[in-house]
């Protein structure tokens, strides 16, 4: 099923009105009436004047289109660092890049990545639920690395409001350069020229980007 960029918008705005509550109140504007009313056509949602309401099939529609963005996002901030005024178009051409299926085998190679660059959720695929490791991935949280081995710091996804002090008290920044010292009987790790230990749960919150390690195991 193919639906146009206008309708594809208005699909990602009630989505997260209703999933990330931005507006509990969502009404239609009378240039959105014939888009709602389209989308209502392909059983997309439920139109009662203004209001609007996403069914089951809109909100699974919506939430591929925002995992698209996102990710395409993810993408561009943790490999490709780019400028962050010309993300915008950028993620838009990777969006059309990612309609082809391709969705599934960017979130692997990143390590299945829970928020975007702006810490908004992005909607899990089969493969974060599968958890597949079938393709070599590109980001990996220093949980997951073996002693020796090193990367550049990408980015932290903590849900700990607490382990951000401590965090950037070591100086865990994206681009610094991390390597995974010990992991037992805690993980020990180098960051800049200080060394510092972390239970595995605070480990697992620091991503690594894999480029440096892919090269190390060649």
């Amino acid at each position: 099923m193919t639906i146009n960029e206008v309708a594809q918008e208005l699909l990602v705005q009630l989505w997260m009105a209703v999933e990330e509550k931005r507006d509990s109140n969502f009404l239609l504007t009378d240039a959105q009436h014939n888009t709602a009313h389209e989308l209502a056509h392909l059983g997309m949602l439920e139109q009662n004047g203004r209001q609007v309401m996403l069914t089951t099939a809109g909100r699974s529609e919506a939430a591929r289109w925002v995992r698209r963005q996102r990710l395409g996002e993810r993408l561009l901030n943790d490999v490709f660092t780019t400028d962050g005024i010309q993300t915008g178009e950028q993620t838009c051409s990777l969006e059309c890049a990612l309609w082809g299926g391709q969705e599934d085998s960017i979130c692997t190679l990143l390590g299945h990545p829970q928020v975007c660059p702006h810490g908004r959720p992005i909607p899990p695929g089969p493969c974060c639920l599968q958890k597949r490791t079938s393709v070599n991935r590109l980001i990996a949280p220093l949980a997951e690395l073996e002693p020796g081995q090193h990367g550049h710091i990408a980015y932290v996804n903590t849900h700990h409001a607490q382990h951000l002090p401590k965090l950037m008290a070591m100086g865990i920044l994206p681009g610094v350069t991390i390597t995974l010292l010990r992991r037992s009987p805690s993980f020990v790790f180098e960051a800049g020229y200080s060394q510092f230990a972390v239970d595995a749960e605070i480990a697992a919150e620091i991503n690594v980007s894999l480029s440096e390690i892919n090269e190390s195991l060649r």
